[in-house]
């Protein structure tokens, strides 16, 4: 039996195998935020085809962090009975259903929101230029109970998994780095300080769900970018996820998405052997993976327990089914 098609058991879950499909915006959504058949539909067909775990799209928490039009919302409870369709259609296959939550902090316009954008400090994005204004204090306690209930209307909806966005150049990567954190009070300064805020969301919507949703974290494990973070303090930083309740960790990078060319297939997979060395719950590989050999051979090489495989899914639908039947 190949390690690919292997069960992986999910706090009080289990993976039908070790293929994952990533977080990929298709911009499909309504006005509002809500979903639509075609979405559905999207999802369901990977998740028929023996993907073992199917995490949904950005999803705002609030609408002052809407990244872009169109983007899946779930940031108030008339969009529950919709996400529940996506949930069931994914689930229906036997697959685990997840959805991220998440908010985009300065890496996104008032344009896209319609409010005032704000950030950890008031420094521009480095990938966009964007310079906010800075969080107060009370309003990133307002924040992170935005982030409690999105994740509480997850759990409604029936989804198996939570993930929270800390990649991408999004808030909580914004917390994370030093390019973007300036803060001179309990939330900045330091290594230490930087991560409090992550942690505190972490925390609190691990405290708010029942013991059977899996919560999950989506880890910008390197910035990419001069001066930004590195491996050495996410690491770090992701020993203090699983003291904090996260039961799997998802590996990408690059403050402004990926941004390493695709002649380096697996990239982020020597950042994912570094990350298992120091947690014991799963690691989650993402980043150029194309053909069923190579995810078998970073499988083996322990450098991931799951490989998420992004643009070959969208591409072909078939993909998870074909690489199992390839490899058995």
């Amino acid at each position: 039996m190949s390690l690919l098609s292997r069960e992986l058991p999910l706090r009080h879950k289990v993976m039908r195998n070790r293929i994952a499909m990533p977080p990929m915006a298709n911009r499909a959504a309504t006005e509002e935020g809500a979903a639509v058949p075609a979405l559905i539909n999207h999802y369901a067909a990977r998740a028929g085809e023996k993907v073992a775990l199917v995490i949904l799209e950005h999803s705002f928490v609030h609408s002052s962090g809407r990244a872009h039009p169109a983007q899946l919302a779930i940031d108030n409870d008339e969009l529950v009975d919709g996400l529940a369709a996506l949930a069931r259609a994914i689930k229906e296959q036997g697959a685990l259903s997840a959805i991220q939550i998440t908010h985009a902090g300065s890496k996104t316009t008032s344009e896209v929101t319609g409010q005032a954008t704000a950030g950890p400090s008031a420094v521009p994005h480095p990938t966009t230029g964007n310079e906010p204004r800075e969080f107060t204090a009370a309003q990133l306690t307002q924040l992170r109970d935005n982030f409690v209930q999105a994740a509480l209307r997850a759990q409604k909806a029936g989804f198996d998994a939570v993930e929270i966005h800390g990649a991408h150049g999004y808030l909580l990567n914004q917390f994370l780095s030093p390019l973007t954190n300036r803060r001179t009070d309990g939330y900045g300064g330091s290594e230490e300080k930087r991560a409090k805020y992550p942690l505190e969301v972490v925390s609190a919507v691990r405290e708010a769900l029942n013991e059977h949703t899996v919560l999950m974290f989506r880890l910008g494990v390197d910035d990419l970018l001069p001066g930004g973070l590195t491996i050495e303090a996410t690491s770090r930083f992701s020993v203090l996820l699983e003291e904090k309740g996260v039961d799997l960790i998802d590996i990408s990078g690059g403050m402004g998405g990926y941004s390493i060319v695709d002649e380096k297939p697996g990239y982020f997979r020597t950042h994912g052997r570094a990350i298992k060395e120091l947690v014991s719950v799963p690691v989650m590989v993402t980043g150029g993976v194309k053909t069923p050999e190579l995810a078998e051979e970073i499988l083996s090489s322990g450098d991931a327990d799951i490989i998420g495989v992004g643009r070959e899914l969208l591409k072909n639908p078939k993909w998870a089914s074909e690489a199992l039947r390839k490899l058995s």
